[in-house]
């Protein structure tokens, strides 16, 4: 008896050739993490710093617990006054440290390591962001409720900072100029009760636009998929934070309330971004060199 095997299918070998690529592309590095930590670190202590010396004491915020629709138990300590809000930030902790925890690049050749630090510095973002927002909810305190705000924008700046380094190779200043005017961004909170929520749509609408541009030149099936699935993340940290308390009027939503189902949807946006990234970074390079 003859057995004849199909030949695999065209996406069969596209999977194939993915999956080989981004394990043999480049070693495991620990620089790479190093780095990205410690300039994600340094952001933030700049931060810390500028949130601390009592120039943005005029930011309007939401410091008590009637902000929140889930119940406060008073038997329990202040981290986890509001257990399920407090636990759920672990969510951006395991996140980040899984993605950090990849150590091949998507790419080979002299831009291994970039893209690597591209995936690391989204990664160390998220792990950092989880325990500031942790921090607020524990303190209710100024400082760690306007770094919960401020560290927001910088994390969807860098999807643009990534589209361009698919689109033009790495460009440290590009990436630096886009950083430091996401963070002075925050700014317009002084300036407008509802500045920050301006400064957050500007900051989500140029990510959606740079990532739907780099599925159209860059995209798959499979990516499409992580696209739309980031997509829906997005909308629904958005509006599940919005409808907070008018949710908490129906008994599926006491406990487990909008604020909670938001901060799900976040730490999902934040994965499914990062497959996104890959994917298309991966894609752009197998069809050619980036444009300079």
């Amino acid at each position: 008896m003859t057995i004849h095997f199909a030949p695999p299918t065209a996406e069969e070998k596209d999977a194939s050739y993915f999956r080989s690529s981004v394990c043999l592309s480049v070693r495991p590095s620990a620089r790479t993490m190093k780095a990205a930590l410690c300039h994600v670190l340094l952001g933030v202590g700049a931060c810390l710093a500028v949130a601390a010396s009592g120039l943005l004491d005029s930011v309007a915020l939401e410091l008590s617990h009637e902000h929140y629709a889930e119940p406060r138990v008073d038997w329990l300590p202040a981290f986890l006054a509001m257990p399920c809000n407090c636990l759920v930030n672990a969510g951006y902790v395991v996140v980040g440290a899984l993605w950090l925890r990849r150590r091949a690049s998507p790419v080979g050749g002299e831009d291994a390591e970039r893209a690597l630090y591209m995936k690391d510095v989204f990664a160390a973002m998220a792990l950092v962001y989880g325990p500031v927002q942790w921090a607020r909810l524990a303190t209710l305190t100024r400082v760690p409720a306007v770094l919960d705000q401020w560290l927001t924008l910088p994390m969807f700046a860098w999807v643009p900072v990534w589209c361009r380094f698919v689109a033009r190779g790495w460009r440290a200043r590009d990436a630096l100029t886009l950083q430091l005017c996401s963070l002075g961004s925050y700014g317009l909170a002084l300036v407008h009760e509802r500045g920050f929520e301006a400064a957050l749509a500007a900051h989500v609408a140029l990510a959606v636009q740079q990532g739907v541009a780099m599925q159209r030149l860059h995209g798959d099936a499979r990516s499409r998929r992580y696209l739309a699935a980031a997509l829906l993340s997005c909308c629904g940290f958005v509006l599940l934070k919005v409808l907070d308390a008018p949710l908490s009027r129906y008994r599926a939503f006491r406990r487990l309330t909008g604020h909670f189902w938001s901060k799900v949807c976040d730490a999902l946006q934040v994965h499914y971004a990062l497959r996104f990234l890959v994917r298309v970074t991966w894609r752009a390079r197998l069809a050619g060199p980036h444009a300079d």
